[in-house]
């Protein structure tokens, strides 16, 4: 008996105690409720200054999720979910071109003959269908290098530009889906992913040169050493301006854009060179052509990205999908693939017919 009696009396000076910690466990959160906070979506507001790029998307941000999370996001829903997918599905479809045009064999004058047939009738339709009152007409049979019962190349020429065109629209592709998906870490991932990405842009613009000026100035080496080192340099010297801390402020939209853009059009020197030189080639048309469309569809991005339209005009309802920087993404990947179409051109262009 006495023995009980000494455990109520424990007990009883033990209570205020256990109570004590019992309150003091439902005021503190567990780990795991904590954890799952953090990984909540927050609005515009609620970001911290790294991550504020545009006000006129209001909600479901990530801020400061730790790596693993924010890489695990791949597969959830936020209002970065479909400008990493656009880009990484990209990335997929120049990789399968990559490893086609890898596998292809050197083409012979019944391919070319196949592949410009193809071609000038999908430019006709292009310039046609734009415009009704237009009078052009790439001539069938003009189209085909006259090789006679030859079916040998005349030349071996290099494909690395076009392959390094390839690459180069493929590191862009990766570095932006990666830098959607893995910014909102923290201020230092972001400066590096960022990074990252504007290089993707640069490599992509300066490898877009190389088809255009190695197949076009193929006779001509003075040129197309002088274009190609322009570009390169030109690139060099803005991924060098890319690295300094100010270049990613939201205000500098305008700049970033501004750069990239004087980069693309620079290119205008290199095709009106290329159309002046070859006149007389249906093959420089259609390059040319397909250019000018390329340059449409960068031009379009460049102004989408800028104004941020459409969700300047209704914020927050763009704000998972629809939004600029998406129609961006969508914009460049048109781009690339037009100018991929030009760079068969070129390559079926010099295979076959050589200086």
């Amino acid at each position: 008996m006495e023995t009980v009696a000494t455990l109520e009396k424990t007990t009883l000076l033990l209570n205020p105690l256990i109570e004590k910690e019992d309150v003091k466990r439902e005021e503190e959160p567990s780990c795991s409720h904590q954890h799952k906070q953090k990984l909540s979506l927050v609005s515009y507001e609620s970001l911290p200054e790294f991550l504020k790029h545009n006000e006129f998307v209001i909600n479901y941000y990530r801020s400061e999720w730790p790596l693993k999370d924010a890489f695990l996001s791949l597969f959830a829903v936020h209002n970065e979910t479909l400008n990493i997918w656009i880009h990484l599905v990209g990335f997929f479809l120049f990789l399968s071109l990559t490893l086609s045009a890898m596998t292809m064999d050197p083409m012979n004058a019944n391919a070319m003959k196949a592949t410009s047939q193809q071609l000038a009738n999908s430019t006709n339709t292009f310039l046609h269908s734009n415009n009704p009152v237009a009078s052009v007409q790439l001539p069938m049979d003009a189209i085909t290098v006259d090789m006679g019962p030859a079916t040998e190349l005349v030349a071996n020429i290099s494909r690395w530009p076009f392959y390094a065109y390839l690459c180069g629209a493929m590191f862009c592709l990766l570095m932006s889906s990666t830098c959607h998906l893995l910014s909102c870490h923290s201020k230092h991932t972001s400066y590096i992913m960022l990074r990252l990405d504007y290089a993707g842009i640069i490599s992509l613009i300066v490898t877009s040169f190389y088809p255009l000026v190695y197949y076009s100035f193929a006779c001509s080496p003075f040129f197309q050493s002088l274009y190609i080192t322009s570009i390169t340099v030109f690139g060099v010297t803005a991924l060098l301006v890319s690295l300094l801390p100010a270049f990613e402020k939201p205000e500098l939209r305008w700049v970033r854009a501004g750069l990239f853009a004087s980069m693309g059009l620079s290119g205008l020197v290199p095709i009106v060179h290329k159309t002046i030189l070859y006149a007389d080639k249906p093959e420089a048309l259609i390059t040319t052509c397909y250019e000018m469309v390329m340059g449409l569809f960068y031009a379009s991005g460049v102004v989408v990205y800028t104004t941020r339209a459409p969700e300047r005009w209704l914020p927050g309802k763009f704000d998972l999908a629809g939004q600029s920087h998406q129609l961006f993404h969508i914009l460049v990947i048109a781009g690339a693939y037009t100018h991929y179409l030009a760079g068969l051109v070129y390559v079926s262009w010099r295979e076959v017919e050589g200086c």
